[in-house]
């Protein structure tokens, strides 16, 4: 999930406008002086990114970097965020060298702004536990930035003007993103008795023809529609996805992905739809019961995956066609849309490796 920080210059009178604004905007990670803490902490669950240690700020923003200090400021400060200027490629290698030793942020910036730097760092850090943000002067350098190689950049550092850049800088990121979907063809679809299956209920109102990636290996999750559909037997719950059983992943708004036992209230899943729209989705609630299960498995270029969802008539997979196609009537031969990777999953996160997964 990307991320904003918002800059804030100035005392509480200058910024209170700039806060709330932010705040009601969904944004709550903050640069800020010291002077300003007490009053930003009293708007809600915040997050203050500030060079002062005294008030204690969230992060402590470090800007001297030499490799002795940031050593012994890690030892007893675990949130630290060093910001570097970039101007030559010595700066670049200091990035890198500040993520192997284990800094959680490092924000960048370049006074001649340019791209290349940029696209050098998020190739290094991209697969590293450092986040890397970037300062962009206006709103088309965040958009820049968020969407570099591909990856972008994990957030950005923007210092607004006014009120109205703060919601158009929060739509930039809340920009449906696109997952590209296959069709594979059922080849198997078989009764293997009873298990504990999870339905995701969202604190969003999901469409037809959208639902979650969900699947019992990484590299191939597939699309299971939510309850959106009326039915003889049931009213619809269009907030709910009943996705499958307690040890298959699914799919985060972050790109990784967890196991469905592991959800929560308040995790970020992705809901995307038949064409492969994403959009972020609240998780509010986690329902485990033992429930009928069935195992669907399918062909893709000579590779086959599986998941495991309740027989019942209201799960839907999605065709070919992009519409819902209930797993009571699933058949061999149909085709349904997955999506799939290469590599495996450590602790979520997409690894190139080799992986057999059955």
């Amino acid at each position: 999930m990307k991320k904003i920080v918002i800059r804030l210059n100035g005392g509480w009178e200058d910024i209170k406008g700039l806060a709330v604004t932010s705040m009601t905007s969904g944004i709550n990670t903050f640069i800020a002086d010291k002077s300003v803490i007490p009053q930003l902490k009293q708007l809600g669950s915040v997050t203050v990114f500030s060079p002062s240690e005294n008030p204690k700020p969230d992060v402590l923003i470090v800007t001297e970097t030499s490799s002795e200090k940031i050593l012994r400021i890690l030892e007893h400060e675990k949130k630290v965020a060093c910001w570097v200027n970039i101007k030559t490629k010595k700066d670049e290698e200091k990035v890198s060298e500040l993520s192997k030793m284990g800094v959680p942020y490092v924000i960048v910036e370049t006074e001649d702004w340019k791209i290349i730097p940029i696209e050098n760092l998020i190739a290094e850090l991209h697969k590293s536990s450092t986040e890397l943000y970037a300062e962009a002067r206006n709103l088309d350098e965040a958009k820049t930035l968020f969407q570099t190689l591909e990856i972008g950049v994990d957030g950005v550092v923007f210092t607004p003007k006014t009120a109205k850049e703060i919601t158009e800088l929060k739509k930039i990121i809340e920009m449906p993103k696109r997952l590209e979907l296959t069709a594979a063809k059922v080849v198997e679809v078989k009764e293997v008795g009873s298990g504990d299956r999870v339905c995701i209920d969202t604190c969003s109102l999901l469409k037809e023809g959208e639902g979650m990636l969900v699947g019992s290996q990484s590299q191939g999750l597939f699309l299971i529609h939510s309850e959106t559909l009326q039915t003889e037997f049931a009213t619809p719950r269009p907030f709910r996805v009943n996705a499958g059983a307690v040890h298959a992943y699914v799919l985060m708004a972050d790109g990784k992905t967890k196991y469905l036992s592991e959800l929560e209230a308040g995790d970020n899943v992705l809901a995307v739809d038949y064409q492969g729209n994403c959009r972020e989705v609240v998780v509010g609630r986690v329902k485990i019961e033992k429930r009928p299960l069935l195992i669907v498995q399918v062909e893709l270029d000579r590779k086959c995956f599986k998941t495991l969802v309740q027989n019942a008539e209201t799960v839907n997979l999605v065709d070919k066609d992009g519409k819902p196609i209930s797993v009571a009537k699933l058949k061999k031969g149909d085709e349904i849309l997955i999506y799939t990777i290469t590599g495996g999953r450590h602790f979520g996160k997409t690894i190139e490796e080799t992986i057999i997964e059955k």
